[in-house]
């Protein structure tokens, strides 16, 4: 089997990917369908609102954080998931009754996200470390980053079919399903061969077992720069529903299927940028910081953009960059964690990652309705290049990085103990890979 794909070898996670496929188009059928009621039937073009929905739904990945953290760890995480994505799929069904039968209003929207969001923060580090059960350890970026591209290939199917079935029967439809491809992921949790999970051991209870994963954050600045970065491009970045939304309804003037529309586009720099995590033996760092710069620029490119075409090719570049950035983020901080620490870990990168958004989408959405979705980009762009920065100064403080001439030709080098660390890093990849 290629490189790329070497995770689907395993029967387990060919079981969980198929499911995870469908239920991965609903949500993203879910939230186009959910951002565009809420901006143009709800209220008048209010950006603010959509950053206010959320920020509600994204909320409590924050608030919850030593709770769905200590869940991750010591529960059993198949079974969590099936209660987690249960109640999800139900949640989807009750906003699709109230949407069909005309009775929506604005409250329910916000009622409806935070009940997700409180859901959803107890599912994201579950989901995220179970995939060390499917997987043996060798396998596990590569599994991220399939999961990561199933996720946006996904975002590129689900937005369009959003926009075209909103427009046509209405978005009340749209949550129905994605609350019956809820069964898709709930049947693959079913069907996994037990036996065969890589179960690790769990970690033991301790009064202060909530508290292990900040301290151990703490003596890792590795992880540390990785979840500052996360976090300024998470918080005022990645606020692409206000970005597309705000930028096709009001600088381009488009309806529904444009919009859902720009939202596969930008779908698809994100499926080749996780496509090229999948075929990497293991993260790299350096391609954090260089992710970041290009988002920015990204940003930066797309804010300028006369048009609703030039527009959606700027977006590829975004969707390549971000998830460039995101997947290595993801894949570094589970590769290098101790397992036992691991749903904790994850826990706190996701808080941080999704949490951010209640202070940046009302922020972000401020910005969009006083001065225009253009100066809204720029803050994403903004955002990118200041992760950038924080990236190169943890390389020039603990990784020796220097700039040197040859010539008049710089060169950018590390200290030659830390060459040699990636070296030896190298070679082991290549052994296990032989293997």
């Amino acid at each position: 089997m290629s490189a790329m794909f070497r995770s689907l070898s395993g029967v387990n996670y060919r079981i969980w990917a198929g499911g995870a496929i469908v239920s991965n188009v609903g949500t993203w059928m879910q939230r186009t369908a959910q951002d565009w009621i809420v901006l143009t039937q709800l209220t008048h073009n209010n950006a603010a609102a959509v950053g206010f929905v959320m920020a509600l739904q994204f909320g409590p990945q924050l608030l919850l954080l030593p709770v769905t953290g200590w869940a991750a760890d010591h529960l059993d995480r198949r079974r969590l998931l099936m209660l987690t994505q249960g109640l999800m799929g139900l949640l989807g069904l009750g906003l699709g009754i109230l949407t069909v039968t005309g009775m929506v209003q604005l409250w329910h929207v916000y009622v409806f996200a935070l009940l997700l969001g409180v859901v959803a923060a107890f599912d994201a580090p579950a989901r995220q470390t179970f995939v060390s059960e499917l997987v043996a350890g060798p396998n596990l970026s590569n599994a991220v980053a399939l999961n990561s591209a199933s996720f946006n290939m996904a975002r590129l199917l689900g937005p369009a079919v959003a926009g075209l079935l909103t427009a046509a029967v209405g978005a009340g439809w749209v949550f129905l399903i994605n609350a019956a491809t809820f069964g898709a992921v709930l049947l693959s949790l079913m069907l996994l061969r037990t036996e065969k999970l890589y179960r690790a051991e769990r970690a033991k209870r301790s009064r202060g077992g909530l508290i292990d994963g900040f301290r151990y954050v703490r003596r890792r600045p590795d992880i540390i720069v990785i979840l500052v970065m996360v976090f300024l491009i998470g918080t005022f970045g990645l606020n692409f529903p206000i970005f597309i939304s705000t930028m096709s309804v009001s600088v381009f003037h488009q309806g529904a299927g444009e919009y859902g529309i720009l939202s596969s586009i930008m779908a698809i720099g994100s499926v080749i940028g996780a496509l090229l995590a999948a075929r990497r033996e293991r993260p790299r760092v350096s391609l954090l910081f260089a992710g970041a710069a290009f988002f920015g620029t990204g940003c930066a490119i797309a804010a300028v953009m006369p048009t609703y075409w030039l527009f959606a090719v700027a977006l590829i570049i975004i969707g390549v960059s971000s998830q460039t950035l995101m997947t290595t983020a993801n894949g570094t901080v589970q590769m290098t964690t101790d397992p036992l620490l691991r749903g904790r870990v994850m826990a706190i990168y996701m808080a941080i990652f999704m949490g951010g958004t209640p202070i940046g989408a009302p922020i972000v959405g401020w910005v969009a309705d006083t001065f225009g979705p253009r100066w809204a980009m720029g803050v994403g762009a903004a955002s990118g290049f200041a992760a950038a920065l924080v990236g190169v100064f943890y390389l020039v403080r603990y990784r020796g990085l220097r700039v040197r001439f040859s010539g008049f030709r710089p060169r950018v080098v590390l200290s030659p103990h830390e060459a040699a660390r990636e070296e030896l890093e190298e070679t082991e990849a290549t052994a296990t890979r032989a293997s």
